[in-house]
């Protein structure tokens, strides 16, 4: 089997061993491909697979030798579907490899938004705190998190994680799901409730034209203004000029994302100005363990299809 990965660096930079895969076949790796590159390299493949480059209709329509298109990712939004289904492409993707490295990541946001460790360990290597007159001193509010409410939008697998780390930092959990079931320690309550009452509000749905920007100005508005919004989960689940305005404005007290709306960002981002607003380049997913896991999912979906056992098929 001819396999082309189209863009391997995010998944593999270079410390993991592509070997689960090098064993199902000969496999061509590429660390990124642009639009006008993919059908020339994915052309004599029987399997493509990609994390992020997008697979049109026009594109799969002219690689006729792709039977199995594998996403490295839990998310297939750059998959024409209906066009895999029409050419009789098979599509698997990955679930749940990185609860545990998303959940850890959605507190060190937190963590950086009510500790600002990062704040005061430069201060400490300014010299600040050689030069000060006290033994201890705080250059912004800290916050306690015992006591809190933890609000969650959202309560799959990273959800449920989440809810158990802030159970034990003795936070209160609410959280809202579209289809509730009794969670010991945790109370499930409409959407309304857990913007309303949240300290910390957490996003972890999907994003579908239901949820699509239900971080806005009106919601914002209903919020405690000490509350901070961290999103671990899709970037377009905020409206981000809404957001920022709110940031501005003192509305809410802060926001800790891992995910923009279009990533990279452009320039002109309003959330690259905000005040109070913690961000990463989406990599609450990466860890070393996380990555391993996905690759090796990765390869065992290819097996799976090369012997008749699809597994992950979307």
């Amino acid at each position: 089997m001819n396999i082309v990965i189209l863009d391997g660096y995010t998944l593999n930079p270079g410390d993991l061993d592509w070997n689960p895969l090098n064993k199902l076949g000969n496999v061509t790796i590429y660390d990124r491909s642009d639009e006008d590159q993919i059908v020339e390299r994915s052309k004599e493949a029987d399997a493509v697979l990609v994390n992020k480059v997008v697979l049109s209709e026009k594109i799969l329509s002219q690689l006729p030798n792709v039977k199995y298109i594998g996403v490295m990712a839990t998310g297939f939004n750059n998959i024409d579907i209906a066009a895999t289904r029409k050419l009789g492409i098979t599509v698997t993707n990955v679930k749940a490899y990185s609860s545990a490295s998303v959940a850890q990541h959605t507190f060190a946001l937190l963590l950086s938004l009510v500790n600002r460790i990062e704040t005061h360990s430069q201060s400490v290597f300014k010299g600040e705190w050689v030069n000060s007159p006290d033994f201890s001193y705080t250059k912004t509010p800290l916050t306690e998190l015992a006591g809190k409410t933890m609000g969650l939008v959202g309560f799959g697998d990273i959800g449920s994680q989440v809810a158990q780390i802030a159970l034990a930092l003795g936070m209160k959990v609410i959280a809202y799901r579209k289809h509730p079931a009794a969670v010991n320690g945790v109370e499930m309550t409409t959407l309304e409730d857990v913007f309303r009452n949240s300290d910390v509000l957490s996003l972890h749905c999907p994003l579908t034209e239901e949820t699509k920007e239900m971080i806005n100005a009106q919601r914002l508005a209903t919020m405690k203004p000490n509350a901070v919004i961290l999103n671990t989960g899709r970037g377009p689940l905020i409206q981000e000029t809404d957001l920022a305005d709110a940031l501005k404005k003192g509305i809410i007290a802060g926001a800790g994302l891992d995910v923009l709306s279009t990533e990279p960002p452009r320039s002109d981002n309003p959330l690259l100005s905000a005040p109070n607003c913690v961000i990463t380049p989406h990599i609450a997913w990466a860890t070393f363990e996380a990555r391993k896991r996905l690759l090796q999912i990765v390869s065992d979906n290819l097996e799976g299809f090369m012997h008749g056992d699809k597994k992950n098929v979307v």
